[in-house]
């Protein structure tokens, strides 16, 4: 799949733009604070339905607007398909085939992508809400049963805490813990059930990766860490029962607390690199490899799933990558994955890369091709 056209209006620093892409390599250039990574936030959006850099909708909007518009016209295998969505402050409006889609959990996963930036790197050094977050976000894109079930889950999750806190107070809401718990629980389950195996497929795309990357050096290993014992290939009963067993051990803890303290909300991944936590123990480069094995693997498990490659979104990363990591990102991704790539200037870009890409100028939200292919 590919973008053919992009229009925004309203949005951050653009009051109108609208561009045509091929289905190569776009790079835009240009000094920051110009509006680079807002072309490739709003092809973020556009697929996601949410901002990577902002949970809050209204920076999406620019100054003194009351709405921001983001349109695209995508290349699938089966034809064309208009996408557009409207940021309002009460929240978003999503239409596909120019049909509004009464869901947004509907509407993910019509367009795909794959974000690679600095702050990536998160992934493997950050916190386990970064990872967790991860996880939801590349289920969700080839998964609408899996959005449905993780809101349903937290909404869940948010009663019952609120009722734990009753609890711990007042002494009351005994039977409605239970209720909620219940029902948690079996949500629970389902989500447990599609992590577990996208942990497993995203390991045996991104364990040859890391080690053609790594020339044969690393071996990588990807785990999924429960906040309760339970173990890999387990049925949705089986995690039920596991889970049940668990909550009824920390009951107390819990009334104490006021909070769900086990679940899909505190799980985590941890990754192995010979071995070693590459989380604690691991080098910057291995580090480096890890992050760029995982988002490489991103492309090839959800051409998998769908039978058609993502766009892959590059914010600023080739400066944060040796030779020997571009030029294994660089193969990955030729003639097959359309690329959009910022970056303050051609300086230090391979002229491989360049030969192959579109290139375009930003400033102060106006883009100026310099280069086309």
């Amino acid at each position: 799949m590919y973008v053919k056209e992009l229009t925004l209006r309203q949005y951050r620093n653009y009051e109108h733009m609208n561009l045509s892409f091929h289905p190569g390599i776009h790079l835009f250039i240009g000094d920051n604070a110009q509006g680079k990574t807002n072309i490739l936030e709003s092809l973020y959006v556009l697929a996601l339905a949410k901002s990577h850099r902002t949970s809050k909708d209204k920076e999406l909007i620019a100054w003194n607007q009351d709405f921001a518009t983001i349109q695209g016209v995508i290349e699938k295998k089966y034809g064309s398909l208009p996408l557009e969505l409207q940021i309002t402050n009460r929240g978003k409006k999503a239409k596909a085939n120019r049909m509004e889609q009464r869901k947004l959990s509907d509407y993910v996963g019509l367009l795909n992508v794959v974000m690679f930036a600095p702050e990536d790197l998160e992934l493997v050094k950050g916190s386990p809400q970064v990872r967790r977050r991860f996880i939801d976000m590349e289920i969700g894109q080839v998964s609408s049963t899996y959005l449905y079930y993780l809101s349903h889950y937290h909404k869940l999750l948010i009663q019952r805490n609120t009722l734990l806190k009753d609890w711990a107070k007042r002494n009351e809401n005994r039977p409605m813990v239970d209720i909620f718990t219940q029902q948690l629980i079996e949500v629970a389950a389902k989500l447990l059930v599609k992590r577990a195996n996208f942990i497993q497929q995203l390991e045996t795309w991104a364990a040859p990766i890391h080690e053609r990357i790594s020339n044969g050096r690393e071996e990588l290993h990807i785990h999924y860490i429960y906040s309760t014992p339970i173990e890999k290939g387990f049925t949705e009963q089986e995690i039920i029962e596991a889970l049940t067993q668990k909550f009824d051990k920390i009951r107390e803890q819990e009334e104490a607390r006021g909070s769900t303290l086990v679940g899909p909300h505190r799980d985590d991944i941890q990754l192995i690199v010979n071995g070693k936590n590459v989380q604690q123990f691991g080098s910057q480069g291995q580090q480096r490899t890890t992050a760029l094995s995982l988002k490489l693997a991103e492309i090839e498990l959800i051409h998998a799933e769908i039978g058609e490659y993502p766009l892959l979104l590059l914010d600023d990363v080739l400066s944060e990558l040796d030779n020997h990591r571009r030029s294994h990102l660089i193969k990955a991704i030729q003639n097959k994955v359309q690329t959009f790539v910022t970056n303050t200037s051609v300086e230090g870009i391979d002229q491989e890369l360049l030969d192959q890409s579109s290139i375009y100028e930003i400033s102060q939200g106006q883009i100026k091709a310099m280069k086309e292919v």
